[in-house]
């Protein structure tokens, strides 16, 4: 008997072996297609898309075959009831689920999507710089269509948004993510109101003048140096949309330059630092498996939304800072911390462009979004009512109507992506920020004397510890909860914001 079930745990040893190495190719085979869309955002001569388009397609073809293939499903059920352990069954689980939606989904399907939204972002491109919505509309409503088809591929009894959503964070439901815009909405109305109404004098004008576009990629290299970003395993670029990606092994940042606008520069950068340092956190012998890879995108984005908020725009940050910046920029000599503090921690009150909303009406920005593509793809919105369905919602949560399309719905790149059900995960991940960082400080102290100094070492290392070095090993709530020793809960970031802004407008 015992020599039986030496067998039998060899056998299991053996079927895992095989297991992981199937699982290392197709993350090999995403990473490299990672690589070229990279490449499509940052480099690309305009003229390469028709190309790029059957690359991309060709490797999501790969990819997909290689997932959904028999031999990956025989060895799922081998490892069903194997005795593996904590890290072994959490590479399963995380396999199994993407196996199970993937071989839901025709494989012409698959394609279909890949090689429509390579070839949709420069129709958006174009339409953007255009202001002609028309000129996307027709990718638009195909994107729609595919989209819906390919939900109803998964469960053809589910709400296709549901089903959509749960490609960005599988682990929490949308009803918690409704639940989290909804109390947003309903809390930060009555504070941006009582802002708007207050009589305080905050500088706003700490960074205005014209900042050459050179100066600012050396100041946002600063920025990445005092944070202790990696350059070996990463580097600075600029995109229309600035974003990170990558492996642990490559953690690449692009940002953009406004010479009118070096607080934003500053920010983007940070706000892209925070991804690619959770990256760069992920354990290198994890590579190529779910171990190695980030816990989804709520996740993902509390650790760019904590440094972006709760440490770049801090006071501590700016003491530390700001003497840094003026190096660069003599012209800052005579501003504070403190009127750099309020400046960076302004609430504006017209403000139509999600990616330069401040702290608070950002969330409104993606309430919008998130009605609006939950609409789409439930067929409860027509394409071509878009924009002005759109513009109404600007008009009634933020008081503001855009004159153009290209301020207005064209703003954002990700429904050229086909990516649905993407955007509840950025207030999502500024909630659990807040949440975060508080549970940083209740174990490390108070984090304002380290930051001032341009210490981070104590943040960053509580940040491997409780959630990087963990890549998909468990689920949303449980990391959320072996993190911070409770639930997700909107409770820190309200509290946070009402603090902060109260102190700041005098309420």
């Amino acid at each position: 008997m015992a020599t039986d079930q030496a067998r039998s745990e060899a056998d299991s040893a053996d079927s895992y072996e095989e297991f992981e190495s199937r699982v290392e190719r197709i993350s090999n085979v995403g990473n490299a297609a990672g690589i070229l869309r990279w490449d499509q955002e940052v480099v690309m001569p305009d003229d390469g898309t028709p190309a790029r388009a059957q690359q991309l397609s060709t490797l999501s073809s790969i990819s997909h075959e290689l997932l959904t293939a028999d031999e990956t499903g025989a060895l799922l059920e081998e490892l069903e009831d194997a005795d593996l352990d904590e890290a072994q069954a959490a590479v399963v689980r995380e396999i199994r689920r993407q196996y199970d939606r993937e071989t839901s989904v025709p494989q012409e399907l698959v394609e279909e999507l890949s090689e429509t939204t390579a070839n949709a972002h420069p129709k958006w491109k174009q339409a953007k710089e255009n202001d002609d919505f028309e000129t996307f509309a027709p990718t638009l409503e195909k994107l729609v269509e595919l989209k819906r088809e390919y939900a109803e591929h998964i469960d053809p009894d589910a709400d296709p948004y549901e089903v959509l959503f749960a490609e960005y964070e599988p682990y929490l439901d949308l009803e918690t993510a409704e639940r989290v815009l909804e109390r947003l909405r309903d809390e930060l109305v009555p504070l941006i109101d009582a802002i708007d109404e207050s009589d305080a004098d905050l500088t706003t004008d700490a960074f205005s003048g014209s900042f050459d576009d050179d100066d600012q990629e050396a100041l946002a290299r600063d920025v990445l140096d005092s944070l202790g970003y990696d350059w070996s395993r990463g580097r600075l670029d600029t995109a229309p949309h600035p974003f990170s990606s990558g492996t642990q092994f490559d953690a690449r940042v692009t940002t953009r330059f406004d010479e009118e606008d070096l607080l934003g520069s500053i920010t983007s950068v940070i706000h892209e630092f925070g991804h690619a340092n959770y990256t760069l956190g992920l354990p290198d012998e994890a590579y190529g498996t779910p171990l190695g890879e980030a816990r989804d995108l709520s996740v993902h984005e509390s650790q760019s939304r904590l440094w972006e908020n709760h440490v770049g725009r801090s006071r501590a940050f700016w003491e530390h800072f700001l003497p840094i910046a003026r190096e660069r920029f003599p012209e800052l000599e005579g501003v504070t911390p403190e009127e750099a503090y309020e400046a960076a921690n302004q609430v504006y009150d017209d403000n139509l462009i999600r990616v330069e909303a401040d702290e608070l009406t950002y969330h409104l920005h993606i309430v919008i979004r998130f009605e609006v593509e939950r609409d789409l793809i439930r067929g409860d919105l027509a394409v071509e009512d878009v924009p002005e369905v759109w513009n109404d919602k600007y008009e009634e949560y933020l008081g503001v109507r855009p004159e153009t399309d290209a301020e207005g719905c064209l703003q954002d790149i990700h429904w050229s992506h086909g990516s649905f059900g993407y955007f509840p995960t950025y207030s999502l991940g500024s909630v659990l920020a807040a949440q975060l960082y508080a549970a940083a400080e209740d174990d490390l102290g108070d984090l304002s004397a380290d930051v001032s100094e341009g210490d981070f070492e104590a943040l960053n290392g509580w940040l491997r510890e409780n959630v990087h070095q963990h890549g998909k090993r468990y689920t949303t709530p449980d990391l959320i909860e072996r993190a911070t020793g409770e639930a997700f809960t909107a409770d820190y970031f309200l509290e946070y914001v009402d603090e902060k802004y109260g102190e700041l407008y005098d309420l």
